[in-house]
């Protein structure tokens, strides 16, 4: 009897493997880190091969719990980082290290092709902003400054993609995932050829496109042999990782919102209808027929990782915040900008500063700690602004907190004072590879709809109202961070990142 699922998501910094029980239950899990690469300015590589070795020492693991055997395995999903370019031959052989979200090795390419097309077609088709980020310009890169591996790729895949076709040898794409691309038509599901003319990229290089709950091949015997997984088990398209983590967190409907909180912030809403902004991004959901309006910040989790190490790096972080709270919400006119890598959406600044704001011989650490635990949530609230002006209806919308921020109380009571939004908090740590682990469920029939999955999956354990005496508080500081947020990102900055 199959009796388990498996969800695997490849992160920017590590991969993660766990089994779930049909129920949600965590039964095991295994996660190993993986090499990020700088060989230039502007670059951020990492190595798909490395990432399939990871999964499948993880995997290895995993089965040899000996609690549980490979053959009651009912299907494999995959989540997986955006924005990836990996060229891959026929054979299925990775012909370079890829360029990754973080990678900004395309930002003139623009100046190649602005003759040729115009952002407003761009973001017309897409519904999302040119980015050197996004996969379409690493792709034209590629072609220009490496035409060898151009043109000896097969297929660009992404990365759930190449892990599926690690474990099946098919080549694929999902809805979801290729949004990356600004020939892709998030609405119909489709490439756009005569974009994909004008920007010269051919679609024969792109994998055919699947949903993300479609099975799209089966464990093969190399797999198998390198596994351990049993051949034929089902393997499904999977999606993007904050997708897979908003359907492991229990969104599905209009207007719920996963809200973000692990080494990067942000929200992803659930919408069942096209509202875009060239200042967010847009995709679509996992789940068939829904779409995310996603705001992605480089402050989460990480901004306070960041402080904790510098400031208190032998404390743990319960220890380190233990008296946040004695200090008043507003952090007594202390501001913190969390733009400590730049800034992706709304601002999508490179050159953004991490900035403190309002410091004074009267102020203490705990002040500085409590106003990165309110910047970032700033932070949030700032998309949440501009998603607004799309026509998102922000009295509807429903929060449910994902990562390592959703285990602090305190932290979350933040963001619902500051975003003035109830919030719920799912009782799992996992929702990426659970939402994977969903889409395999689906996928197989073991649920019987998206609804089935996350109703016998997803638990609240807690829900945060905002408190209506700190609405007001928190009002004023969202209009000094934008205020300085403005007067620090427009136009102050050179190409160096220095006023």
């Amino acid at each position: 009897m199959k009796k388990y699922l498996l969800g695997i998501d490849i992160g920017t910094s590590s991969c993660k493997v766990t089994l779930f029980h049909l129920n949600g239950r965590v039964v095991a899990q295994e996660s190993e880190i993986y090499a990020l690469h700088y060989p230039n300015d502007g670059w951020v590589e990492q190595d798909p091969d490395e990432w399939w070795e990871k999964v499948t020492l993880c995997i290895k693991k995993i089965l040899s719990i000996g609690t549980f055997q490979a053959d009651e395995i009912a299907g494999i999903g995959i989540a997986g980082q955006g924005w990836a370019a990996i060229p891959v031959d026929k054979e299925g052989n990775c012909l370079r290290k890829t360029p990754i979200w973080l990678d900004t090795r395309a930002r003139n390419v623009w100046q190649d092709i602005e003759e040729e097309v115009e952002k407003e077609e761009i973001f017309h088709i897409s519904k999302n902003a040119w980015s050197p980020s996004y996969t379409t310009p690493k792709l034209m890169w590629f072609k220009k400054h490496e035409p060898e591996i151009f043109e000896n790729t097969y297929q660009f895949l992404q990365s759930n993609s190449y892990i599926a076709l690690k474990l099946t040898g098919v080549f694929s794409s999902d809805r979801c995932q290729n949004y990356g691309l600004h020939i892709y038509d998030p609405i119909k599901y489709e490439y756009n050829p005569k974009l994909a003319m004008k920007l010269g990229i051919p679609l024969d290089k792109l994998p055919p496109i699947y949903a993300s709950h479609e099975i799209i091949g089966y464990v093969h015997e190399k797999a198998y042999e390198q596994t351990g997984l049993t051949i034929g088990t089902p393997v499904v398209a999977g999606g993007l990782d904050a997708a897979c983590g908003t359907l492991g967190a229990g969104v599905l409907q209009p207007y719920e919102t996963q809200l973000q909180g692990g080494q990067a912030g942000g929200i992803s809403i659930c919408l069942d209808e096209v509202k875009a902004h060239p200042d967010l991004i847009f995709s679509p959901h996992v789940v068939p027929n829904r779409w995310l309006l996603q705001g992605g910040t480089v402050g989460g989790g990480g901004a306070l990782r960041w402080f904790k190490q510098e400031f208190g790096a032998q404390q743990s972080f319960q220890d380190f915040t233990m008296n946040v709270d004695t200090i008043p919400p507003g952090s007594e006119g202390v501001l913190f900008l969390p733009y400590l890598s730049g800034e992706r959406s709304p601002l999508w600044n490179p050159h953004a500063k991490g900035v403190f704001y309002g410091l004074g011989f009267d102020k203490t650490k705990d002040h500085m700690i409590r106003a990165v635990l309110e910047g970032v949530a700033l932070s949030v609230k700032h998309n949440l602004l501009v998603a607004k002006d799309a026509g998102v209806d922000l009295d509807k919308l429903s929060l449910y907190a994902m990562g390592g921020a959703a285990n602090s109380e305190l932290w979350i009571q933040i963001y619902s004072d500051v975003t003035n939004c109830k919030i719920y908090v799912p009782s799992s740590d996992t929702a990426t590879t659970l939402g994977a682990a969903l889409l395999a469920g689906v996928g197989v029939g073991v649920y019987s709809s998206f609804e089935e999955a996350v109703e016998k999956t997803v638990q609240l354990q807690r829900e945060h109202t905002p408190n209506s005496e700190n609405i007001g508080i928190y009002g004023q500081s969202m209009d000094k961070y934008l205020q300085l947020s403005k007067l620090l990102t427009d136009g102050m900055y050179n190409e160096q990142g220095t006023i």
